[in-house]
C-alpha cells in the first residue's frame, strides 16, 4: 500500500472510530446480500507483492516457549498494523477474541488491555443498523468475555447493556418462514457464542433456547449428513468443484468449528441439547482429519485441494483451534487427533514472515478462492492466536 494511501486510510479510520455510534443510527438498512463496505475491506488486511522474507526466529516445536514466541510475534505485528483501524465489524471480532487469548498464552497483558481500550472507545456498543444480522453481533463475544472476567459482585453492567438489549430484541423476534435467520454458516460463529455468554451472565435459559432453535434450523438446511461439512449457503447445493465434488469452503467450516468451542466451553454440562452439538462436532472433526493435506493444512476448497495452490490459514487455524480444544477437554480421542494438530500447527508457523505478518489467509469472500502467499487478514490472525492458546494448553499436558 503506498504511503499516501495508508495516511488517508489512517485519517479516515480515526474519524470513523469517533463517529461509529452516530453513523450506525443514521445509516440506511443494509441487505444481508450486500457486499462488505470499502472500509471493511481496506482495514481488514492486505496482500503486498513483496512482504519480505519468512521468519527464521520462530520454531515449529510444540512447547510453551515456542508457541508463546510465535503467538507474540504475530500479535505484536497485528496490533501495530491495525490498532488504529479497530472497528465494530465482524472482520475484527475474531481478532479481538484472539488478542484476549494471546494474553493468556504469553502472559503479556498488552493484548487484553488493548481489547479493553477498544471496547471503551466504542462505549461497549454494537453496530445495529441491519438487525438481526449475526455479523453485527459478533463483537459481543469480546464485550461479554470482558464482562464475565470480573467477579460477579464487581461486574460493570455497562459492558453488557447494549449487547443484552439487542439480544433481548432478537429472542422475541418471529422467524420469517421464507428465510433462515442464520442463512450462511459463518453466522454460527457470530451470534450463538454471544447468546451462550448472555445465558451465563443472566442465568436466563431463553438465550440458549433461542440459540438451539436457530442453530439446528441452520444445520437442517446447510449441514451435509453425507459429507459431514457445512455448505456456506444454499447457493452451493448444486455447485461443484473442478473434480466434481461439492463445494465446501474451508473458512466457512472453520467458523463453524470455532463456534462449537465458543458454545460448548460455556454451555452447562447438564444441558440435554449439549449432546447433539458434541455429536455434530465430532462428525466434523473426523471428516476434517480425514482430508487434512499432506503439508498439514487445508485448502480453501476442502474436497478439491488440487485446484488450489496454497493452503488457507484462516480455515486451518480454526480447525486447529477447535480440534486441539476437543483433545484438551477429553471430547476427541487424543491418539487419533493429536497427530492432526501436531502437523497443522508447525505448518501454520511456517507462514509467519520476518516482521510478524501471518500469510496465506484468504481475503474476505464467501467461497473458495485463490490469493497471494502474503495475504494477511485480521480474522485469520485471530484464528491463529486462538489456536495458539489451545496448542499451548496441549503442550503443557
Amino acid at each position: 500500500m503506498k504511503s499516501h494511501t495508508r495516511t488517508l486510510l489512517f485519517l479516515f479510520a480515526a474519524s470513523l472510530g469517533t463517529q461509529t455510534a452516530s453513523l450506525a443510527a443514521q445509516a440506511p438498512a443494509v441487505k444481508p446480500s450486500d457486499p462488505p463496505s470499502p472500509v471493511e475491506r481496506a482495514s481488514s488486511g492486505d496482500a503486498p507483492d513483496d512482504p519480505g522474507p519468512l521468519a527464521t526466529d520462530v520454531s515449529p516445536a510444540i512447547t510453551h516457549a515456542a508457541i508463546k514466541k510465535a503467538a507474540a510475534k504475530v500479535a505484536d505485528w497485528q496490533l501495530k498494523q491495525s490498532e488504529h483501524l479497530f472497528n465494530q465489524q465482524w472482520t475484527f471480532a475474531a481478532l479481538y477474541d484472539g488478542m484476549t487469548s494471546a494474553s493468556k498464552t504469553t502472559g503479556d497483558k498488552r493484548y487484553h488491555d488493548a481489547m479493553l481500550k477498544m471496547s471503551e472507545h466504542f462505549d461497549w456498543k454494537l453496530v445495529n443498523n441491519r438487525f438481526p444480522h449475526a455479523d453485527d453481533m459478533a463483537l459481543g463475544q469480546t464485550y461479554m468475555d470482558l464482562y464475565l472476567e470480573s467477579l460477579r459482585a464487581t461486574r460493570d453492567p455497562k459492558r453488557m447493556a447494549d449487547t443484552k438489549a439487542i439480544l433481548d430484541q432478537l429472542v422475541v423476534r418471529e422467524d420469517d418462514p421464507k428465510k433462515l435467520l442464520w442463512w450462511w454458516c459463518d453466522a454460527l460463529f457470530m451470534a450463538p457464542p454471544v447468546l451462550a455468554r448472555m445465558n451465563v451472565a443472566t442465568g436466563d435459559a431463553k438465550y440458549l433456547d433461542y440459540m438451539d432453535k436457530e442453530w439446528w434450523e441452520t444445520s437442517a438446511s446447510l449441514y451435509s449428513p453425507a459429507n459431514h461439512l457445512y455448505f456456506r449457503d444454499d447457493r452451493y447445493f448444486t455447485q461443484h468443484e473442478k473434480n466434481g465434488a461439492p463445494i465446501f469452503w474451508a473458512r466457512g467450516n472453520g467458523w463453524v468449528m470455532g463456534a462449537f468451542v465458543k458454545v460448548l466451553e460455556i454451555m452447562p454440562k447438564d444441558r440435554p441439547a449439549r449432546a447433539k452439538y458434541i455429536a455434530q462436532y465430532k462428525e466434523m472433526a473426523d471428516k476434517l482429519a480425514s482430508i487434512q493435506g499432506v503439508d498439514g493444512l487445508w485448502r480453501s476448497g476442502l474436497l478439491d485441494p488440487g485446484s488450489y495452490d496454497l493452503p488457507e490459514i484462516s480455515g486451518s487455524a480454526f480447525f486447529t483451534y477447535s480440534i486441539a480444544w476437543g483433545i484438551n477437554h477429553g471430547i476427541l480421542d487424543r491418539a487419533k487427533f493429536q497427530p492432526v494438530v501436531e502437523k497443522s500447527w508447525p505448518a501454520m508457523v511456517s507462514h509467519i514472515y520476518a516482521d510478524g505478518r501471518l500469510g496465506s489467509i484468504q481475503p474476505i469472500d464467501g467461497q473458495p478462492g485463490k490469493f497471494k502467499p502474503s495475504a494477511s487478514y485480521v480474522y485469520g490472525v485471530g484464528g491463529f492466536l486462538l489456536a495458539a492458546s489451545e496448542m499451548n494448553a496441549l503442550a503443557k499436558k
